[in-house]
């Protein structure tokens, strides 16, 4: 009872509290290619949020909520068009009022220590992240490398805190989306698990920039205000916030993407228009020489994405970023039997033009770039409770080691366990260098992964694990 007060007086606290009482969430089930046409025309209608997005070439269940005042004429359109539904949610308020019970009943967290039964505030990460590399300055560093609209530091993670210009770099952000509060307890659990074992393979011969939290002023908002808000803080004209995956200098603007200001995917008033995404691409450009794999965390579609997202044409190395992920896939599936899809952004999800994936293959040039979406909680719900994070972290976890080991194993000679040269030549053991034109190499692979693939039409690049 007194944590119940609590927590309403923390709730009446904030000004602009956005209660989400009598919201349901729908668990929609298209059958046809026409209802996938009717549940995309609803897709700009404020009255509604998808949870889970509409696959862009395969018939899947989605979850959507509706407002109060919506709901009657929701139905309506469904059932209509013979849509199959069933509410799983009758009261999204309830959800929400249940997760923050949760978090005003764990135990604080120690000092230097992080635990995955519960997810953390800003500050909360902020300073874990600085007594880590205050404790372990062998293995980590941080460097702020700019601040958000309202003022907050964003930090990086350098793992090892040395820069070695010989050595590949992995670059991992997440919680671009402020209510996808996995997305940031994914990349937490990474790095955990890179310092809890110092003698690793993969910091002895990769560097790994690390950003937990890309956007935390929304992330901040969804704790205090509103628990379902996805863009930055930024003050428009009549609303606030931009999407910050359509808001890189590529493609910006396109399909997929909102000019309106009070829109979900807004992109903005020009590309980069928000501090945030603007140095994210400044630390990007600045390792770009050196970073080969990039991965995103988001969610919760449960995929492995890769560009385009603003087109459905494949990219030059289409059978390398569908090898590599496929392989990731089928490690979750045969650990825990939970089933990712692999696929172009576009061809599975649909367009989203000005995203950060796409950016960073056209424009930094890091020809491994992913989405990886995180998969929604139980019972067809966005959000995942405290209880099931160290689950859903652990198995991601199961692929992500994948993209490790392949990095390792292009990047890294394997005679000498040193760093593979950048540029034209390759250093071998006996410390001579031999001119190796990088083309043959490229060719070599992918003969080879034309060889062990799956023969699929190459015009649809979304494949389901179900299907390997």
């Amino acid at each position: 009872m007194i944590v119940l007060i609590l927590l309403l007086l923390a709730i009446t606290a904030a000004d602009e509290y956005v209660s989400y009482k009598d919201y349901k969430v729908y668990h929609v089930k298209p059958s046809t290619k026409e209802h996938l046409r009717v549940l995309k025309s609803l897709k700009n209608n404020t009255n509604i949020d998808f949870w889970t997005p509409l696959y862009n070439t395969s018939i899947e269940p989605v979850n959507i909520m509706a407002a109060p005042k919506f709901q009657d004429q929701f139905v309506k359109i469904l059932e209509q068009q013979n849509i199959s539904y069933e509410i799983t949610v009758d009261d999204v308020e309830e959800v929400i009022i249940e997760e923050r019970k949760e978090l005003y009943n764990a135990p604080p967290r120690q000092s230097g220590h992080i635990t995955f039964d519960r997810y953390y505030n800003y500050s909360e990460i902020q300073a874990y992240l600085y007594e880590l590399a205050d404790k372990k300055p062998n293995l980590v560093s941080l460097e702020d490398y700019g601040r958000s609209y309202e003022k907050r530091k964003l930090t990086l993670v350098h793992i090892p805190p040395e820069n070695d210009e010989r050595k590949p770099v992995i670059f991992i952000d997440a919680g671009m989306h402020a209510r996808e509060w996995i997305s940031p307890a994914q990349v937490l659990y990474i790095i955990y698990m890179l310092v809890q074992e110092p003698n690793n393979e993969w910091i002895q011969n990769i560097d790994f920039i690390i950003i937990p939290l890309i956007n935390p002023d929304g992330y901040e908002y969804t704790h205090t205000t509103d628990r379902m808000w996805r863009k930055t803080r930024s003050k428009g004209k009549r609303c606030y916030g931009v999407d910050p995956n359509r808001n890189f200098d590529y493609q910006w603007s396109g399909l997929g993407s909102e000019p309106y200001e009070c829109g979900n995917v807004y992109a903005g008033k020009r590309p980069f228009s928000e501090p945030e995404t603007l140095y994210l691409s400044k630390v990007i450009m600045r390792y770009s020489k050196r970073i080969k794999l990039y991965l995103s965390f988001h969610s919760a579609a449960a995929c492995f994405l890769y560009p385009w997202s603003h087109i459905p044409a494949l990219p030059k190395n289409h059978r390398e970023l569908y090898g590599v992920a496929s392989k990731a896939a089928m490690a979750i599936l045969n650990a825990t039997g939970t089933k990712y899809t692999v696929g172009t952004s576009y061809n599975v999800l649909g367009p989203a033009a000005g995203s950060s994936s796409d950016w960073v293959y056209a424009v930094a040039r890091v020809k491994l770039a992913y989405v990886v979406e995180l998969p929604e909680g139980h019972d067809n719900i966005f959000v995942i409770f405290p209880e099931d994070i160290l689950g859903v972290v652990k198995e991601t976890c199961e692929g992500i080691k994948v993209f490790f080991k392949y990095i390792k194993r292009k990047y890294v000679s394997e005679k000498t366990k040193e760093p593979i040269v950048f540029g034209n030549s390759i250093k071998y053991a006996s410390s001579t260098t031999k001119q190796v034109p990088q083309n043959i190499f490229v060719i070599l692979f992918n003969v080879i992964l034309w060889k062990t693939q799956p023969r699929t039409n190459p015009i649809i690049s979304m494949v389901s694990v179900r299907d390997l």
